[in-house]
């Protein structure tokens, strides 16, 4: 029986008896949105259910990671000329003076904050378009490390204790025409990086130690536009390994491309179509699932192929419904998902077939995470909500907060830890 599993998982497993206390990368330890948590609070308020709540200065939409004690997350502050103009629809108007790119620790237990850096400081940035942020991308955390990462604006590593830059790598360039989004994720000796801009699209391993580049291959797509806008993308990969070999498996536009990691080799390629994939993808039933951007949909491919997979590899697809920027849950026999517009849908995992369809009066780039059959995920103006992973549709609870989410909640304990645009909360029951 083929036996396939996130790396990344089975490491922190191994090396830490206490996994469930640590979400250190986008979507938790085994990368999926799955939390082994079973205690979790169905309803919160700003008056119900906050152990506390933590201002974060500047603006940021990356998803706060947790090792032990620590919570780390990323923000960035823009200074902007006294004339700069509105924003309109032409890029890079206006473009900030310059922007400051800072990491910040909070304490898991009191919500104080421990550390507030500056990384980066750069003058000139490029345009990054009012709806994304400069710092998007979830940072990595494991024991006495976190890594951060702006995109083409710099990734370092920090010392997680006293939050010395240990390593810094800002020579990987491309245009992101709206600003980053990718999140980086990691082996045991490497960190992975996307770099799917305007004018270049790449992928690129870093050493962990030291920074240095391992490997960096270009994405050679043969687009069906010289438009580069519709070369971009925001994914992040997923490591798995499938009949004993590892594998990256990193979406951009138009195909997705899976990577030996340790080398950077292709090992296979497919085309989807589609611009500006963002959704991760996910493992299980012999399949690997993919959305694949703007007006394409999903497919779910079959495993065990190599070079070019031709169509007769994919399962089944589907275009309705199918979410751009919130990635997706595979629970058992069926995937659930939330669409950029609001639509949860349940599907069957093995053949694509709809088992029900709601629409939530809301616009969605959260991704869900779900803990002991339940569902949870946060939208645009603040409301969680919160339903059962079942083939029948129920509605257990809506969550309202001041503010609205863009990034993705994080459990640790029997807390979830969620950011707005404005705070992070601990949300606990009351003992």
């Amino acid at each position: 029986m083929r036996f396939i599993f996130s790396i990344f998982c089975l490491s922190t497993l191994i090396g830490n008896s206490k996994a469930q206390e640590n979400w250190p990368q986008f979507r938790g330890p085994s990368g999926d949105g799955h939390a082994e948590s079973k205690n979790l609070p169905l309803t919160w308020s700003e008056k119900e259910n906050i152990r506390w709540k933590t201002p974060i200065h500047d603006k940021g939409w990356s998803s706060p990671v947790i090792w032990g004690n620590q919570i780390w997350l990323t923000t960035a502050h823009e200074k902007y000329a006294a004339n700069a103009p509105k924003e309109n629809a032409q890029r890079k108007v206006p473009r900030p003076e310059f922007v400051e790119f800072y990491a910040v620790c909070i304490d898991r237990k009191t919500g104080k904050i421990l550390h507030d850096l500056i990384v980066f400081k750069e003058e000139n940035p490029d345009y990054c378009h009012s709806f994304n942020s400069y710092a998007t991308p979830t940072p990595v955390v494991e024991a006495g490390r976190v890594f951060v990462h702006f995109g083409a604006h710099g990734t370092a590593c920090l010392d997680t204790t006293t939050g010395k830059k240990l390593w810094e790598q800002r020579d990987l360039k491309c245009d992101h025409w709206r600003g980053p989004g990718s999140s980086p994720i990691t082996d045991d000796k490497a960190l992975f990086l996307t770099f799917d801009g305007y004018d270049q699209q790449y992928v690129a391993a870093l050493d962990k130690n030291t920074g240095k580049i391992l490997w960096k291959k270009d994405r050679l797509i043969k687009y069906t536009s010289n438009n580069g806008d519709l070369k971009k993308a925001y994914s992040t990969p997923t490591l798995v390994t499938i009949d004993g070999k590892p594998q990256l498996i990193s979406p951009a536009a138009e195909a997705t491309i899976a990577y030996d990691p340790a080398n950077g080799n292709e090992l296979w390629r497919i085309a989807t179509g589609g611009m500006n994939q963002a959704a991760k993808p996910i493992v299980g039933h012999g399949l690997i699932y993919l959305t694949t951007g703007h007006s394409q949909g999903m497919i779910a491919m079959k495993e065990g192929s190599g070079g070019q997979i031709p169509s007769s590899q994919i399962a089944w697809k589907m275009i309705k419904n199918v979410p751009t920027r919130p990635s997706f849950l595979l629970q058992e026999d069926y995937i659930y998902m939330v669409s950029d517009n609001g639509f949860a849908s349940c599907v069957n995992a093995k053949t694509g077939s709809q088992v029900w369809v709601e629409r939530f009066n809301a616009s969605f780039s959260a991704s869900p995470i779900i803990a002991h059959n339940t569902i949870y995920i946060p939208d645009q103006e603040g409301t969680t909500q919160v339903f059962a992973a079942t083939p029948e549709f129920k509605s257990l609870a809506k969550n309202k907060l001041d503010s609205g989410c863009m990034a993705s909640p994080a459990v640790a304990g029997e807390a979830i830890f969620l950011r707005t645009k404005t705070h992070l909360y601990c949300i606990e029951k009351k003992s």
